[in-house]
C-alpha cells in the first residue's frame, strides 16, 4: 500500500463537449463535397470546402468497429450520421457526392447523410475501372 492521493476537481463542468466542439472548425460553410471511399473492408467519409481543403473526416475503424463489421452498411450508416451532424452544425446547406469504392457502405453513408436535411446536388461515381485486367498467369512448363 502506498499513500493516497487527493485529487482535487477545478471547476469548469463539462469539458468532454469543449474537445469535441473544438475539433470543428470556427467558419461557416454553405457548400461542400463529400468524398465517399467505400471498400470491401472500411468505409471512410470526408467532407472538404469548394477548394478541397478538408473540413472533418470519420470512418468506420475509427468510430470503433473493428474486424470484418467496418465493411458492413450499419458501420457505414453510422459514419454518415456523424458526418451529418459535423456538417450541420457547421452550417452546409449543400454537397456534392464523389464515390469511390465497390463496397456496401456507398448507398448507406450518402443515406445516413441525407437525413440532416443537406441537399445532394450531385452524385459521381469515380470507381477506378481496369481496361485489360490483371497479368495473366505464364504458361506451365513440364
Amino acid at each position: 500500500m502506498g499513500k493516497k492521493r487527493i485529487v482535487k476537481k477545478t471547476g469548469g463542468g463539462e469539458s468532454g463537449n469543449k474537445k469535441s466542439a473544438s475539433r470543428l472548425p470556427k467558419k461557416k460553410l454553405v457548400e461542400g463535397t463529400l468524398y465517399i471511399q467505400a471498400t470491401f473492408n472500411n468505409t471512410k467519409g470526408l467532407v472538404t470546402d469548394k477548394a478541397g481543403n478538408a473540413i472533418f473526416t470519420s470512418s468506420s475503424g475509427a468510430l470503433g468497429f473493428r474486424g470484418a463489421k467496418k465493411g458492413t452498411p450499419f458501420a457505414a450508416t453510422k459514419v454518415g450520421e456523424v458526418l451529418g451532424e459535423k456538417a450541420k452544425t457547421i452550417g452546409v446547406k449543400n454537397v456534392n457526392v464523389i464515390i469511390k469504392g465497390v463496397g456496401s457502405g456507398r448507398e448507406p453513408l450518402v443515406r445516413a447523410f441525407m437525413a440532416y436535411d443537406i441537399e445532394i446536388t450531385n452524385i459521381r461515381d469515380v470507381t477506378p475501372v481496369p481496361h485489360n485486367g490483371p497479368k495473366a498467369k505464364k504458361p506451365r512448363r513440364v
